[in-house]
């Protein structure tokens, strides 16, 4: 089976994390096809990229720390978080609109992935938080930065220092779900671009470039690569490497 499924339809790209046993966990092969389809789309004609998780049991639960906890030191964890980082600032700076279908639960590097996208739908009823802070870490692709972009600071803050998971309906009353649906998200995400890719896609790149040259204004490149930077430091020590251990027994006898 493969881990992610690419799929193109009436100009809209899609991208499925397909490890639903995995809870949608991004690994490096999720973060090769992450790159796959952001050539795809930046070469073609889409006129909108949407990312999701296969199934309904989560849209991805960040890191698969099955495979990142054998990362030690800062320069490994570096390593793959920059790796990562990249990829999402060019899903920030996609030249078109990116929708995230949140179909199920988002933690950590989850709520990272979707705050790289423009909009956030949920299905009504999922749960989604920054819970980096439990692991004695900070966000580290670049998640925390982009969050600060896009909605009120304070509500930001709060996301990202409570390290807590969120009702879908508190999400929006915050600002960072647009909009929640309750059947199928495909379906959702069409409704919700309908107007949207009515517009040719000349008009579509021009108005992401007057976002993507505020952002360049703002250094956020820069700063999300302190973060990420911030975040390799924190990564070695041995709190963290504690508490993802502790995590990773309470998950296993969850499961």
């Amino acid at each position: 089976m493969k881990p992610y499924l690419i799929e193109e339809e009436n100009k809209i790209l899609r991208f499925t994390i397909n490890r639903e046993e995995q809870r949608n966990a991004i690994n490096f092969e999720i973060m090769e096809g992450l790159e796959k389809v952001l050539e795809l789309g930046e070469k073609g004609a889409c006129k909108a990229l949407i990312v999701t998780g296969a199934g309904n049991n989560a849209f991805c639960s960040g890191g698969d720390l099955s495979v990142f906890h054998d990362l030690k030191t800062e320069e490994e964890a570096y390593h793959m978080l920059s790796k990562m980082a990249e990829i999402l600032y060019r899903l920030l700076t996609f030249p078109k609109p990116t929708i995230a279908i949140m179909n199920g639960p988002a933690v950590g590097g989850g709520c990272e992935l979707a705050t790289a996208c423009d909009f956030r739908i949920a299905r009504r009823g999922i749960k989604a938080g920054f819970i980096q802070g439990k692991l004695a870490i900070t966000t580290g692709w670049g998640g925390g930065s982009m969050l600060l972009e896009k909605m009120e600071m304070a509500n930001a803050m709060k996301l990202l220092m409570t390290a807590e998971v969120y009702e879908v309906d508190k999400l929006k009353d915050m600002g960072f779900i647009h909009q929640i649906y309750d059947e199928d998200g495909w379906e959702a995400v069409q409704v919700f671009l309908e107007k949207i890719v009515k517009l040719e896609s000349e008009v579509l790149s021009a108005y992401k470039k007057l976002l993507i040259g505020k952002w360049e204004s703002n250094q956020l490149h820069r700063r999300i690569f302190d973060e990420v930077r911030s975040c390799a430091k924190l990564w070695e020590s041995e709190t963290h490497h504690l508490q993802v251990n502790r995590f990773l027994t309470k998950d296993g006898k969850n499961k």
